[in-house]
């Protein structure tokens, strides 16, 4: 028999026993008299399991076993360049070209050519990589820097402009190939800073350098943010360049004088070589992530236009 008084429900049951039993279902505390609970509807966090947690801790040792293994390389790399590599075409290679370099040209027009190289090289779709490390080589990173910049400002400008006869074209071109372009249209997204952003972060991943010269001014990115933009992210790239070239010439005058490097300048040259290898490596994955990411909300802010 079942009764219902007042909010509380009480079930009889019958036995043989001549004694009433009662089963008392009361109402949970809070809740008003006769009132209906609801369902929840919020949804419970799901649990986490302990096979998730150890999935997670493998995959982070994993990735930091990576890590130690690359600077195990390098190092060991490193090394063997230095010790045997190194001196072999410092003697046949590098040391008959900087005693060409230097008994042809004067540090002026040594100056000249390496800002021509690198201000229209890339025009013409030819590496200027190499200029950058004569750069390094003869002047350090003060002037170095200085003519590296400087070119690059030119070198940038000249193909942005140039491009802009050709916009018909390029716009086709970039159509034929909406997945390769649509990192490229980034830069001309959103105000000044988004566009100054976006061109550093592709100055920075691996993005053909050249290419994008030309396909800038068909992305309707602004100038002005397109050449800051390249500017600040072409300063790794330039600093690694420079840092190349020193340490050739270090290593080409140990060569050229007979005598070897000082295990404190091993050490330093060694261990600049690797950390720069290192930087550029994580700040070119932390470049093209962040273009992932920028790529992905400009594709989210599409679907709900």
């Amino acid at each position: 028999m079942h009764d219902n008084n007042a909010g509380i429900s009480r079930l009889k049951v019958g036995f043989e026993d001549p004694k009433p039993d009662y089963v008392i279902m009361t109402t949970p505390e809070g809740l008003a008299d006769g009132a209906v609970m609801a369902p929840s509807t919020s949804p419970s966090p799901p649990p986490t399991s302990s096979s998730e947690n150890c999935t997670s801790f493998w995959w982070s040792l994993w990735w930091w076993g990576k890590i130690v293994f690359v600077f195990i390389f390098l190092a060991i790399f490193a090394i063997c360049f230095f010790v045997w590599i190194g001196p072999f075409l410092m003697d046949k290679e590098v040391i008959p070209v900087l005693n060409w370099e230097t008994n042809t040209f004067s540090k002026p027009m040594l100056a000249v050519m390496i800002f021509a190289s690198v201000a229209l090289f890339p025009s013409i779709f030819l590496p200027s990589t190499p200029s950058m490390w004569v750069a390094g080589m003869s002047f350090g990173y003060g002037l170095g820097f200085l003519l590296i910049i400087g070119g690059v400002t030119i070198g940038v400008s000249l193909p942005y402009f140039f491009g802009s006869l050709f916009y018909r074209k390029i716009q086709g071109w970039l159509e034929r190939y909406p997945k390769k372009a649509s990192i490229i249209r980034l830069a001309g997204e959103g105000d000044w800073y988004d566009q100054f952003r976006a061109v550093m972060l592709l100055r920075i991943s691996p993005f053909p350098y050249a290419v994008y010269n030309y396909c800038a001014v068909a992305t309707d990115v602004k100038f002005v943010p397109y050449l800051f933009g390249t500017l600040v992210g072409m300063v790794p790239e330039i600093l690694v360049a420079i840092y190349t070239g020193i340490m050739i010439r270090t290593l080409a005058d140990a060569s050229h004088d007979n005598r070897s490097l000082t295990t404190l300048q091993i050490v330093f040259t060694v261990g600049g070589f690797v950390l720069t290898i290192a930087t550029t490596v994580v700040v070119t994955v932390y470049a093209k992530k962040r273009l992932s990411e920028l790529q992905k909300d400009e594709e989210q802010l599409l679907l709900l236009q």
